[in-house]
């Protein structure tokens, strides 16, 4: 009966013991939203065009974020221009803060575009700059609470990040086909006949000037979608006189394939 007993001690502390690491693994796993905002901030850019002639000499379009091996920048296919007027010395950079709050411009090159999923994929030189990591763990769920960084307003607030929280209030369709042929736009019936696909509808609100940045878990950092603030408003709100307010993003596993797609 003793030995009984020693057994299913054992099996007790065992089993106290499992717990106690799995909650140590949370623990280190999660973090407070300040310090997850720490760990994002310095790989969140700005990304626009660069001119000496002419005023202002640089133009915001938009925000990246660093993935991959810390020289390739993610962002909306809208926020880059459609052309570079390069005989006029015009070239499209990148603008990250460094650690020492300087703000530090960068070249960028264009490497690979999704239009589908309105998702681009810059290419930088010099030092390796911070990572993002991307989520591919469990499926993304309505309610989980969110955050994003960005540079909202275009700049207007300062080229300092911004960062916004919220949860993600639904996942629905980006395509609601018009109730007649008059509403059914060339990217609308380009949707349809690639088929629709998911996006991520959030409490919180994003700026102009947000598109492009990374929507990411408030516990831990991995991103989980890419702000947009034009191609999936026009679809989700055509119908609206007046900005709803609602933000949405893009889902990650998209920025995934494209990223494999480019290849290193």
């Amino acid at each position: 009966m003793s030995a009984v007993r020693s057994v299913a001690r054992c099996l007790q502390e065992a089993t106290a013991a499992f717990i106690v690491g799995l909650l140590a693994l949370a623990g280190t796993a999660a973090a407070e939203l300040p310090e997850v905002i720490e760990r994002v901030r310095p790989s969140v850019v700005v990304v626009g065009t660069q001119q000496l002639t002419r005023s202002p000499q640089f133009v915001m379009r938009g925000t990246g974020f660093v993935v991959g091996d810390g020289r390739t920048v993610a962002t909306n296919a809208h926020v880059i221009p459609a052309a570079i007027d390069e005989a006029a010395g015009e070239k499209l950079v990148i603008i990250v803060r460094l650690a020492d709050a300087k703000a530090q411009q960068r070249p960028a090159t264009v490497v690979a575009v999704d239009k589908g999923h309105d998702l681009a994929l810059l290419r930088i030189d010099g030092p390796v700059l911070p990572a993002l990591t991307l989520h591919e763990a469990e499926p993304v769920r309505e309610g989980q609470a969110v955050a994003f960084t960005g540079f909202p307003i275009g700049g207007a607030l300062g080229l300092s990040p911004v960062t916004h929280r919220g949860i993600i209030s639904a996942i629905t369709p980006i395509v609601l086909p018009g109730a007649n042929a008059r509403e059914l736009n060339a990217r609308v019936v380009q949707q349809i006949r690639s088929g629709s696909f998911d996006i991520y509808q959030l409490d919180a609100t994003a700026y102009p000037g947000n598109s492009g940045g990374p929507l990411f878990d408030a516990n831990r950092g991995e991103v989980l979608g890419i702000i947009n603030m034009v191609f999936v408003k026009e679809n989700k709100e055509s119908v609206l006189s007046k900005p709803s307010g609602i933000s949405f993003a893009i889902p990650v596993r998209f920025l995934r394939d494209l990223l494999q797609k480019a290849g290193p």
